[in-house]
């Protein structure tokens, strides 16, 4: 079983003492706010009073460590004594359409000349200015590369997007600014566009395609299973295993732990690459899944068995790391990354007035 966490406060990762203001939004914003949390940072999140059209989709894990406090911001009381909190926040995060925090009366201009100290995040998908808005994934080139040869585009969840292109460029630029607001005084806006983000996850390929080691079509390619050493394939139970043997010596590893000789193929040789192919198929194909997973494993031949979402929770390496912990009987991720000396930890969930928080946070940063 995954490991029990208990939840603890006052918060003790790296971001304690940190006051981080979150807008109510779907996408890349609550997973942002979750791991600022998870690294210590106290995070109020401001909802509307009735769920919107997703609810509380994911709420067990996406909402967890968070104060919620429900606020009807079309109400300029309400939306005053928000400004209040604002004035003793570090930052805030959104993830609004363009436009919709300016029409509130709660724009960057009026939040920084409340709290010149702010670090005021602005996620969306095309920026501010931009004519997009959900389109950023295949106006940058990261949609196109990813599935089989001739086949439509694969659809690869919403991690590379989201959450790689807009969550984790998100909470990288609130720590960076928020590094720069304490060292100088003075807050800023970073504007947080996923098609930026996607764009620099894709520096490799780009370096790749001007030097002519890519090829612009999928699956042709070392990195995009077009490799036979670098793909899944199908065991004989019908579950699969993925490889990824790319230096030269886990390929040959990868050879002897299937039988084939080293000297039958050249790795780097692409016209060998469709009989390689069609030998590591028929190999694979003739034990099941975890026998192959017992054959390989204490080899450097980089092969895994492809875990479903409830097999990786409860699989021994996961569990020796206690990379997955059970909260609120809910499994889930644990806090990451790992620190040694301000350990990152699930906060408490809770509710609080706004008056009660204004109380707390009065003094401005």
């Amino acid at each position: 079983m995954s490991t029990s966490v208990p939840e603890f406060q006052p918060r003790s990762g790296p971001l304690a003492g940190v006051r981080l203001i979150e807008m109510e939004a779907i996408g890349p914003v609550p997973l942002a706010a979750m791991i600022l949390s998870d690294l210590g940072a106290e995070v109020v999140r401001i909802a509307r009073p009735a769920p919107g059209y997703w609810g509380e989709i994911g709420s067990a894990i996406l909402l967890r460590g968070r104060t919620t406090v429900p606020l009807d911001l079309k109400d300029p009381d309400q939306r005053d004594q928000l400004l209040d909190l604002i004035g003793g926040a570090e930052a805030l995060i959104e993830g609004g359409r363009p436009g919709v925090m300016e029409r509130l009366g709660l724009g960057p201009d009026v939040c920084l000349e409340r709290n010149p100290c702010l670090v005021y995040a602005r996620l969306t998908g095309w920026g501010q200015e931009g004519p997009l808005d959900i389109t950023y994934l295949a106006m940058t080139g990261a949609l196109h590369a990813v599935g089989e040869p001739a086949r439509a585009p694969a659809v690869p969840l919403n991690l590379i997007g989201d959450y790689g292109g807009g969550t984790m460029f998100a909470a990288l630029g609130i720590v960076s600014a928020l590094l720069q607001a304490r060292a100088s005084g003075v807050g800023q806006v970073v504007d947080v566009a996923m098609v930026d983000g996607v764009a620099t996850l894709l520096s490799l390929y780009h370096e790749l395609l001007a030097g002519s080691q890519w090829r612009d079509e999928r699956g042709v390619n070392f990195l995009d299973g077009g490799a036979p050493y670098y793909r899944c394939y199908a065991c004989a139970d019908g579950r699969y295993v993925a490889v990824g043997a790319l230096e030269p010596a886990f390929f040959a590893e990868l050879l002897d732990g299937l039988g084939i000789r080293r000297e039958r193929y050249n790795q780097t040789d692409t016209a060998g690459w469709p009989q390689m192919a069609q030998d590591f198929t028929a190999a694979f194909a003739s034990a099941p899944r975890d026998e192959w997973e017992r054959r390989f494993t204490g080899t450097d031949a980089c092969v895994a068995p492809v875990l479903s979402l409830g097999e990786a929770t409860e699989h021994p390496v996961n569990r020796a790391r206690d990379v997955f912990v059970t909260r609120k009987n809910v499994t889930q991720a644990a806090p990451a990354p790992r620190f040694s000396a301000t350990p990152a930890g699930i906060g408490i969930d809770s509710t609080a007035t706004i008056g009660e928080l204004v109380g707390r946070w009065r003094n401005p940063v």
